[in-house]
């Protein structure tokens, strides 16, 4: 593999027809690492991909490989693989050849060519398949050969775009594990677009959420499920219940809150003292959390009738709603039923509370470059 130390993005911009789709994406890569740019429909994950492997020009900003800047250079001078959502694979060609065909264009030795052919047929574990045309393969061997083709060019960064979004459900997590034991063995530099949070989260070291072209946070996947800086990102990562809620009191970085006449406390998010954050008494906040901390409970609680259970092995997934009206979704070993009345309660923690306002502006949890 060609090998460099960071690869950076100073202020990358772009812009079609006057409207920002990507604004001042600062990011290092370090090498050997794998970042998943992570968002929407439209946020501009693939706008900040496609920048960066050369087949949009910038708006704004640069994009160095140490000390060498490359945004200039044209996609075939930049040295790296990629993999798309469609696969792209030549429908004529055998899998052998399909893998074989960028090093004959680099216009290697005939020796070269099979060698490193051999080694990718291998690495995918295809070789009861190399001499098929993509037409007689499953879509995740598929997928396989595409990986297959960038890697054997033995790129200093692979992209990849949404690989797995045209797979089902088994083949997704099959590939997901085969991605991340590729990028691992052979000691790939990855970029990776995906709209599945929980796609990005298994395989990145470092995520990168975007909104509307801009960056809400980069940081680890602990960090991001755990931490997220504003409630547009919890939202993103799993936070389904988003709900206002009116403080009645903060200490330091706990709050109190009020919602459908019953009192919750809370942690201020970001951990900053409640009124550091914008989050004083009277104030209107985001109150998050997730599914599965929401818990039944024989105490007191937050009232609401259960109104539909989806089983899903050991839990059910419940939709009850409150008396005001609002959904609550939550995971539970407990055996409910449409119909049934449930108090809810949350653990302080696990409660996270944002500024009604906190969105596109936030700063990032952690620094892009920052140590993981």
């Amino acid at each position: 593999m060609s090998s460099f130390s960071e690869l950076r993005l100073d202020g990358v911009g772009r812009r079609f027809a006057g409207k920002d789709a990507l604004v001042d994406l600062d990011l290092t890569i370090r090498s050997g690492e794998f970042i998943a740019l992570l968002g929407p429909s439209g946020c501009g994950k693939s706008t900040a991909l496609n920048c960066l492997a050369g087949l949009l020009p910038l708006t704004a900003g640069s994009v160095w490989m140490d000390e060498r800047r490359i945004d200039t250079l044209p996609p075939e001078k930049r040295g790296f693989g990629m993999v798309f959502q469609s696969y792209a694979l030549f429908p004529h060609m055998s899998v052998r050849r399909n893998i074989a065909f960028g090093l004959q264009m680099q216009r290697l030795p005939r020796g070269e060519v099979k060698r490193r052919t051999d080694a990718g047929i291998k690495l995918v574990q295809l070789e009861d398949h190399a001499g098929k045309l993509p037409g007689q393969l499953s879509g995740g061997q598929q997928q396989r050969v595409a990986i297959a083709r960038a890697v054997v060019l033995e790129p200093s960064l692979v992209l990849m775009d949404e690989p797995l979004s045209n797979l089902d459900a088994k083949l997704r997590l099959e590939m997901r594990t085969e991605i991340r034991r590729l990028h691992q063995s052979l000691g790939l530099t990855t970029v990776y677009v995906t709209h599945d949070q929980e796609e990005a989260l298994s395989l990145a070291d470092r995520l990168v959420v975007l909104r509307e072209g801009r960056v809400q946070q980069i940081g680890t996947p602990e960090e991001l499920h755990s931490r997220p800086v504003n409630w547009h990102v919890a939202d993103f990562m799993g936070f389904r219940n988003i709900v206002d809620a009116r403080v009645v009191g903060a200490t330091g970085t706990e709050a109190e809150v009020e919602f459908d006449g019953t009192r919750l406390t809370g942690t201020v998010a970001g951990g900053s003292a409640g009124v550091t954050a914008g989050i004083s008494t009277g104030a209107t906040v985001k109150a998050a959390v997730r599914p599965d901390d929401l818990r039944v409970t024989t105490g007191a609680g937050l009232e609401a009738v259960v109104e539909v259970v989806e089983y899903q092995g050991r839990e059910q997934a419940v939709e009850a709603r409150t008396p005001g009206g609002r959904a609550l979704h939550l995971r539970t070993q407990e055996r409910l039923a449409p119909g049934d009345a449930v108090r809810l309660t949350v653990s302080p923690e696990r409660l996270l509370l944002y500024p009604s306002d906190a969105g596109s502006a936030a700063q990032p949890l952690v620094e892009a470059g920052a140590g993981t």
